[in-house]
């Protein structure tokens, strides 16, 4: 059963590509000092597909922006203690204070999608996370947080394509878990757990989003837009700034050469 493609999977023309990609993150920046200034609270999640886009997409978005204001939670696997916590409790010391934004590479879903296929939860820990998870989402939202979610959809055939160039890239294996190669031999499993989480967590006050990945540089666009579309912000760029003048030298003797350690200059 392959995932359909949804979109245009025409490629982008490059220097169109990255001309808009400046543009649109011009605009990100603006709304980061916009979240500044007022104290919002932003939280994007940013679930889908092994290999469907996720990571270049928020990669796009935050490499413009203040690393104090826009964060990523990108947590690994429960530890022994926190699997004796409350399901939502560690992703609930990530979210943001006032004037932050934080996108979730993989999130409180995991409960829903790779637990739920793996075998990681039992099927009653599995269930209560579907009754629970809208209340704790209209929790959030009741209490002043933005709360935006993606879904990145990429086709079986185009998946696969993307696996192999992991495969075949030394710097990019690592990218590839165990849990990764098992979503391949479980796609179906992974498509059923999807829709179910679809269907108890696509609520009016946290709507799901569902971004087709199967053009990377399409899918950046797409999402960035759509997101600075979804959280109203006003431009508050500051004028002109007039670089002051260096202060004068009055004797300074910088040490002598032989006496730092340099970088070896090899290129």
């Amino acid at each position: 059963m392959a995932e359909e493609k949804i979109g245009n999977t025409k490629k982008l023309d490059k220097k169109f590509y990255e001309k808009e990609l400046e543009r649109l993150q011009i605009e990100l920046v603006k709304l980061q000092e916009w979240v500044r200034h007022t104290g919002m609270k932003v939280v994007v999640i940013f679930e889908g597909r092994d290999a469907a886009g996720k990571g270049g997409s928020i990669k796009r978005i935050t490499e413009a922006l203040n690393p104090r204001v826009c964060r990523v939670a990108a947590l690994p696997a429960p530890t022994e203690r926190e699997k004796t916590q409350w399901y939502f409790q560690r992703y609930v010391e990530h979210l943001p204070s006032a004037g932050e934004i934080v996108l979730f590479d993989r999130s409180w879903y995991n409960r829903a999608g790779v637990e739920r296929v793996m075998g990681f939860c039992s099927d009653e820990e599995y269930q209560e996370f579907l009754r629970s998870c809208p209340e704790f989402e209209r929790m959030l939202v009741r209490s002043g947080i933005t709360l935006i979610k993606y879904w990145f959809s990429v086709s079986d055939d185009e998946q696969e394509r993307r696996f192999k160039d992991r495969i075949n890239r030394p710097h990019k294996r690592w990218k590839l878990s165990p849990m990764d190669l098992q979503s391949r031999t479980r796609w179906v499993e992974y498509s059923k757990a999807k829709d179910a989480m679809f269907v108890h967590t696509d609520i009016p006050e946290a709507p799901w989003y569902v971004v087709d990945g199967e053009v990377k540089k399409r899918a950046r666009l797409n999402v960035i837009s759509h997101l600075l579309s979804l959280v109203e912000y006003e431009d508050l760029t500051p004028e002109p700034i007039e670089l002051p003048e260096r202060q004068a030298d009055t004797g300074y003797v910088r040490p002598p050469l032989d006496s730092i350690n340099f970088v070896p200059d090899k290129y």
